[in-house]
């Protein structure tokens, strides 16, 4: 019988730092953290299932068999989605095996009730489990940390600038044709034979670009480090509600500088087109499964600030059918647009073209699921995948490439996206 008690948090701070080692002794371990940003309409700052008490096996049917271990089990559910999940919603489209290579090699989906789960509200820590909670408490309070330097780090380009420039002058070629309006095209760094401590990892680059949907995932000695700013599907009660992310700016430390930079973001006109053309998609994506006329765009253009970059961000959202489950209504809307482009099939279809290596868990999405089937999914991005085991490392980071793009400030848009994650490897 699952017992649940509540300690005081204490340093919050160092609580997480504690609970982030702690779960990464379980083989699997799902820790998300709002880092304060409370405006994400989210009741936890901190919420985390560490160790396999059940598993969703989801076989070639991801979507059916989430739906019966959800409806099964009426516990927390956590877990992630691949953005190569695209190949089993569109078979008749991807039929071919997708040969390119996946140096980290995360599964294409897994979902789990963990063992434990924990959660940091206001000034409380809640722990819930079979086990004492009292004895995972004080286990928790003498996790000590690692000490281990990491080894120094050769990131290498995957594209490299001139096949990039190549590629999206190319891709600017299709839409010119009709093909579509929209991509977004990424490309890979990675280092070879990189050995790290994970855990340190994460909260060196959760401490330089803390973000409202970040996570540390351990899954199969494989980690994801995700500082992510985008949230994918929330769902509360029958309401869904998406964020997609198109527009970026870096920031200026000069209050001045950095307030005109983001009223440039606010006004640019290639910005808010790239926006409105994902929100048009999202907004057809979320009618799959919503209500005739319960679509609203509740955010249109809003800029939201980082420590690092204003975003700009839209928020839609749609009340649930009553007919319709909410693993069909993240199907429905998966792979995010945000990271696809429009028309979204078209869009994937040219990415498996000019990106060479296969997405993996990158802009895919890691959640986790109520007893009562709320849920809150974030976009993989900002982020480093590691495989331990191989010691390879990897981060990927793109841009929306619309008919009005500049290959090169495209270009320096992934730059910048890349800025901490660079910086968080490089660290001695």
């Amino acid at each position: 019988m699952r017992q649940t008690a509540s300690f005081p948090a204490g340093d919050k701070q160092l609580l997480k730092r504690k609970l982030i080692y702690w779960a990464g002794n379980f083989s699997a371990s799902i820790c998300f953290d709002r880092n304060a940003y409370f405006s994400v309409n989210s009741g936890y700052d901190f919420i985390a299932g560490a160790g396999i008490s059940a598993m969703a096996v989801t076989g070639t049917e991801t979507f059916r068999a989430l739906r019966s271990f959800s409806e099964r089990s009426k516990e927390w559910i956590f877990g992630f989605l691949s953005y190569d999940l695209k190949n089993e919603i569109e078979p008749t489209v991807f039929k071919r095996k997708d040969l390119r290579p996946d140096g980290v090699g995360f599964a294409s989906s897994f979902f789990f009730i963990p063992e434990i789960f924990l959660a940091i509200r206001n000034d409380t820590l809640i722990i819930e489990s079979n086990d004492d909670p009292y004895r995972i408490y004080d286990s928790i309070m003498n996790t000590g940390f690692a000490v281990g330097r990491q080894s120094p780090a050769f990131i290498q380009s995957r594209t490299g600038q001139a096949t990039y420039l190549k590629a999206v002058q190319e891709l600017k070629d299709h839409i010119a044709a009709g093909d579509l309006y929209e991509v977004n095209y990424c490309q890979e760094f990675f280092a070879e034979n990189f050995s790290a401590d994970p855990h340190t990892l994460f909260c060196l680059l959760n401490e330089m670009s803390p973000a409202p949907f970040a996570c540390f995932v351990k899954h199969r000695n494989r980690y994801l480090l995700c500082a992510s700013p985008e949230r994918f599907m929330q769902k509360t009660g029958r309401r869904i509600f998406s964020q997609p992310m198109k527009g970026t700016i870096g920031r200026s430390h000069d209050p001045v500088e950095d307030d005109r930079l983001r009223m440039k973001l606010m006004n640019d006109p290639k910005e808010r087109a790239e926006n409105v053309m994902i929100v048009d998609l999202v907004r057809n994506d979320l009618a799959k499964s919503a209500v005739p006329g319960s679509i609203k765009a509740d955010e249109l253009f809003g800029i939201h600030t980082f420590p690092r970059v204003h975003q700009m961000v839209s928020t839609v959202s749609a009340t649930l059918r009553d007919d319709v489950h909410f693993t069909e209504a993240i199907r429905n809307a998966f792979p995010m647009g945000s990271m696809t482009g429009a028309p979204k099939v078209m869009a994937m279809q040219l990415i498996d073209e000019y990106e060479p290596v296969k997405r993996g868990l990158f802009s895919g999405s890691v959640g986790f699921i109520s007893p009562e089937g709320d849920l809150d999914f974030n976009v993989v991005i900002r982020s480093i995948l590691y495989n331990a085991d191989d010691r390879y490392l990897s981060f990927q980071a793109g841009s929306a490439i619309t008919y009005a793009s500049d290959p090169f400030k495209e270009y320096e848009e992934c730059m910048l996206k890349v800025e901490s994650l660079k910086q968080a490897v490089l660290s001695p």
